[in-house]
Parts: C-alpha cells; sequence; structure tokens
C-alpha cells in the first residue's frame, strides 16, 4: 500500500468506514493500484525503491505481507528468488502471475494467524507496507508478527510522515498544524484514489507510533524517510511541488524483536534493558 497523491477534501460530511479500514479498501483497491502503477507515482519513484532497498536480498526468504494490495510486490520478491511469499489482504483483487512460492489470500490481515496459510510456518520477511494504519490493534499485531517471525528475521514498517496529515487537515480546516498533529481520534477525508469514497483513519504522532513498536517488544535497527532524488524533482516538478508543500513522505524501520534475557528485553545492538515485554 501506498499514500493517496492528492490533498485532503473540504470539510464536509462524508460516509466513514469506522474502525472497518476493510470495507471502503474494497472498493478503493483498483483505483488505488492504478495510481500506483503509474510511472510518476511516489510509490514507484520513492517508496517501492526504498522499500525493496532495505529488505536486500530475498533468496530463499520467506516472507509474510500483511495487507498485500493486488500482490505485485510481493510478486516481484518471488520473481527474486524469494521461496516462500504469502500476502494477505481484504480485496482479493489479486495479479495473475503464477507462480509456485506465491500464495495471495483474500482475508482480513488483522486475523493472519488464524489462517491456515501462516499457522505452524515462520517468516525471514514480514512486510507492512503502508498497510499498519488499518490495523485494528496495532501493538497486538506486532506482537503475533513478532511471534510468526524467524530469530534472524525483521518486520519492514511504512507509515505515511503525520505531518503530512496535520499540513492538509490545518489547510482545510484553517487551524494550525500543531493543533492539528497533537489533536487525537479520528478523522475522515476523501480518498485521493477515489473522491466518491471516504477513509477514517486515527491521528498519530512519531512517539506514539514509537511507543506502539516498543510496546510490542521490538526494537528499530534502521529508519529511513527517503524522498525524492535530485534527479527526479527535476523531471517531475509537480510532484516536487506538491511534496514540498505537504512534507509528503513515508517513515520506514527495520524492526527485530527485543531479546529477552533475566525477564528484561534488550536490544541485541546496545545491550540496553528495555523491561519486561508481554
Amino acid at each position: 500500500m501506498t499514500t493517496p497523491e492528492k490533498s485532503l477534501s473540504a470539510s464536509h460530511p462524508l460516509p466513514g468506514h469506522r474502525g472497518e479500514a476493510g470495507r471502503p479498501w474494497q472498493s478503493l483497491a483498483s483505483d488505488y493500484e492504478a495510481a500506483r502503477s503509474r510511472a510518476d507515482s511516489l510509490d514507484s519513484l520513492v517508496e517501492w525503491p526504498a522499500q525493496r532497498a532495505m529488505l536486500g536480498d530475498v533468496s530463499g526468504l520467506s516472507i509474510l505481507d500483511l495487507g498485500c494490495g493486488n500482490g505485485g510486490k510481493l510478486a516481484s520478491l518471488a520473481q527474486a528468488g524469494a521461496a516462500q511469499c504469502v500476502g494477505i489482504d481484504i480485496s482479493g483483487e489479486f495479479v495473475t502471475e503464477h507462480l509456485d512460492s506465491l500464495e495471495l489470500v483474500s482475508a482480513d490481515f488483522n486475523s493472519f494467524d488464524s489462517l491456515h496459510e501462516v499457522e505452524g510456518r515462520k517468516f525471514d520477511r514480514i512486510l507492512f507496507l503502508q498497510s499498519f494504519g488499518y490495523a485494528k490493534d496495532p501493538v497486538g499485531i506486532l506482537r503475533r508478527a513478532r511471534a510468526v517471525l524467524n530469530d534472524d528475521g525483521f518486520i519492514l514498517l511504512t507509515r505515511t510522515q503525520p505531518l503530512r496529515y496535520a499540513l492538509e487537515r490545518a489547510e482545510v480546516n484553517d487551524t494550525l498544524v500543531g493543533d492539528e498533529y497533537f489533536a487525537s481520534g479520528e478523522f475522515t477525508y476523501a480518498s485521493g484514489w477515489n473522491r466518491d469514497i471516504s477513509m477514517t483513519k486515527q491521528r498519530y504522532t512519531i512517539s506514539n507510533l514509537l511507543n506502539t513498536i516498543a510496546q510490542a517488544g521490538l526494537w528499530i535497527e534502521a529508519a529511513e524517510e527517503p524522498s525524492l532524488s535530485d534527479e527526479q524533482k527535476r523531471d517531475f516538478p509537480e510532484k516536487h511541488a506538491w511534496a514540498n508543500k505537504y512534507l509528503a513522505g513515508i517513515l520506514m524501520f527495520k524492526l527485530r524483536p527485543l531479546t529477552e534475557v533475566g525477564g528484561l528485553c534488550q536490544s541485541p545492538m546496545s545491550g540496553t534493558s528495555l523491561g519486561g515485554v508481554g
């Protein structure tokens, strides 16, 4: 998944889908994939190249993609040599590649560990590529993902920069950016992929996201905020202007499980005790 490249709609009531992000996504999936696949989309230019680089060599690895969209990214990982690839998305509108190593499952990824395609299996890489905003229990799903991760594996989690939404809401509501950034609760907006469909999301800050990661018993091995290159800025000036205006971008995290020693959880890199994790 990736983020829409249009600002939030003017503030008039729209039919929402509170807490059930899968319902509008079922309607939006085809529009999203059409937007994402454009050569000038931010996903094509920035997000997927950065995600792919952070994944590194996937030869022989097992990969679980939670909220995989049409499965196109996972299919490319299978073509790159990944041995077992399982993708879960509620839309069920999947690519048609027939690869022995690729399984695409139409289901709610919030219940991924109850699916027979996942039960009893472990994975080297688990992906939340802009899908984490649709998690019903963010800490819980990260803990359950951690439980099916191989010892030397990692989770790749990407989310939209929350300042982007704060800037857009401030513009629409004629409010201050800081007030919008630190506000709590839900907000509803017309999707950039289809203006007739609304999306409802929970506000969050960067500290909210970091605390969620910590509470799930994970540590951040690497973080990135990829952006357009100088060449891309020259080639796509309108994209550059939009991205500059809204600080549009993604936060990327490479997450590994904390190691438990004597009831305390430690980062293998630092050895720093971080307290017990449930």
